[in-house]
């Protein structure tokens, strides 16, 4: 049996690195609560919350969504603390191609977004409303006509397509697109993708079932994805993310080609980091992770912070040429731009910081 078979396969199970069990109590004072307008309605939301904390490596982004619960949010936490607290691995490569964000706008916007952002490649936000197909066609065919045809297109749909809705909405966003590169999490489950994998010549990419799943693994065991859409800040971290990519590699090598498979299954199931809109701190663990990885053959969905209307350091990581460097530490919050974004709510301050808490305490439980 390979390393896959005899390690544990929950995400849950996974071990963080046993330092962060000597991370004392987080010092209030070493907490800035923020609140960030977005540019988009993006994920439902059009203020983005968090907290930026410091430790003796530098500064973290915790940045649940308020969703949540307290469980969720001490991976959240674990890979602040791993940022602030232990550094993170060295990097493989110095910088990261990145695809252009595209949410669920108007096509003239839609091509304005994909044109402005210099990237070569673009993921488009589809079924955000019911019977919102036709809409997400268009816009789809807008940002083909800013990208030409050698640009490469995704769609994301979070999940809200059934079986049959997404064979026949993604027949119509594919000739809309030219040839999409793929669609991430058409559906909700892994079945489900499994299904549809089996009805759609369209590569499959899965993402809430790798990081809202406790069992990872199981997405390819069922052969059910083609590319692996990998957040380290709900995974954890940059260690327990790479733990996640390198297990569902193997398994999915062992599936297709028995026992050993190809190294690390990287082969196999190519793997995109993507950002949890963070702030540029948050963002560059998911650079760390990125830059980490043993290989790298797709754009990273990490071209976020154009959603944000603010940020809190002065310089935000800025795309050139379509790619974003590596960053081999966070940046340093900007003491002007962490008033500029405070949360001027006294009652979700208390809440944020209160959050950070219960996640801590609960983090401790999984500790050694």
């Amino acid at each position: 049996m390979g390393d896959a078979a005899r390690r544990p396969d929950r995400v849950d199970s996974l071990p963080y690195p046993p330092e962060l069990a000597d991370v004392p109590d987080l010092d209030p004072s070493c907490l800035r609560v923020y609140a960030i307008p977005m540019t988009e309605r993006f994920r439902g939301t059009t203020l983005r919350e968090g907290v930026v904390l410091v430790g003796p490596r530098g500064w973290g982004d915790f940045c649940p969504f308020p969703e949540y619960g307290d469980d969720d949010a001490a991976a959240w936490l674990a890979a602040a603390l791993e940022a602030a607290f232990l550094g993170w691995p060295p990097p493989a490569r110095d910088v990261v191609p990145v695809n252009a964000i595209v949410a669920a706008v108007a096509p003239q916007r839609a091509h304005d977004l994909a044109v402005a952002s210099g990237c070569r490649t673009a993921k488009v936000k589809v079924a955000d409303d019911a019977g919102s197909l036709a809409a997400d066609a268009d816009r789809v065919a807008a940002v083909r006509d800013a990208l030409g045809p050698a640009g490469h297109l995704r769609v994301d749909a979070n999940g809200r397509w059934d079986v049959d809705t997404a064979v026949a909405s993604l027949r119509v966003l594919d000739a809309a697109a030219g040839g999409l590169e793929y669609a991430e999490q058409p559906c909700a489950t892994v079945a489900e993708l499994a299904a549809l994998r089996r009805r759609t010549h369209v590569p499959i990419a899965a993402d809430e079932s790798i990081r809202r799943s406790d069992d990872p693994v199981a997405v390819a065991r069922a052969r059910a994805a083609d590319v692996l859409v990998i957040k380290c800040t709900p995974l954890g971290g940059v260690r327990r993310a790479l733990d996640v990519a390198a297990r569902v590699g193997e398994a999915a090598a062992e599936v297709d080609g028995g026992p050993g498979g190809a190294p690390g299954g990287t082969a196999e199931l190519p793997v995109v980091v993507s950002s949890a809109l963070e702030t540029s701190v948050g963002l560059a663990a998911e650079l760390a992770l990125a830059g980490a990885l043993p290989r790298l053959e797709l754009a990273c969905g990490v071209g976020t912070l154009a959603l944000l209307a603010g940020d809190v350091v002065r310089e935000p990581f800025r795309l050139v040429d379509g790619s974003l460097r590596v960053p081999t530490a966070p940046p340093v919050p900007d003491a002007d731009a962490l008033a500029a974004t405070a949360q001027r709510d006294p009652g979700r301050e208390r809440w944020w910081r209160d959050r950070v808490t219960r996640a801590h305490t609960a983090l401790r439980r999984r500790l050694p």
